[in-house]
């Protein structure tokens, strides 16, 4: 992905640094598929203006945003714009459940395919990579392949009252 600068991650601010600047390069790149995997986004800035504003560039109905957590009540509190956003894009956008993956726990990844990985190795220091090396962006979609098999559909985009 252009503009995307490879780099180890040493703090909680260049985490969400190197979020900015992955969401801000898609508009403009050819990636199809954004795979994003965290227990509850807490730290994730999604609900950034500049963020869904790019999000919501980058979307449409030959792409696929697939977000995986083991529970969606953070995402939900934390980041109003982005539940609107997926409410608009509820398509096109896929939100699975993790609550019976064995895997403790879930990895902090962004996966652009084809583009670029950010994943943290240690998510408590916030401790990780973004790289556009394409075995890291292989060995990474082999782990989170894994972790879909296990995930069922949740945080329906809307919900119908009785």
């Amino acid at each position: 992905m252009d503009g995307i600068e490879p780099r180890l991650i040493d703090s909680r601010s260049g985490f969400q640094q190197a979020l900015r600047e992955v969401f801000a390069a898609l508009p403009a790149s050819s990636c199809r598929e954004l795979l994003l995997c965290d227990e509850d986004f807490a730290d994730w800035p999604l609900g950034e203006v500049a963020v869904v504003d790019a999000l919501s560039r980058w979307i449409n109905s030959r792409r696929k945003l697939v977000v995986i957590a083991r529970q969606f009540d953070e995402l939900q509190r934390r980041h109003p714009r982005w539940v609107t956003f997926r409410r608009h894009w509820a398509h096109a956008v896929e939100c699975l459940g993790a609550e019976a993956v064995d895997v403790r726990p879930l990895p902090v990844a962004l996966l652009a395919a084809g583009g670029c990985v950010l994943r943290l190795a240690d998510s408590g220091h916030h401790r990780g990579r973004l790289s556009i090396e394409e075995a890291d962006i292989r060995v990474t979609r082999e782990g989170i392949d894994a972790i879909l098999q296990q995930t069922t559909p949740a945080f329906p985009a809307t919900t119908l009252g009785i």
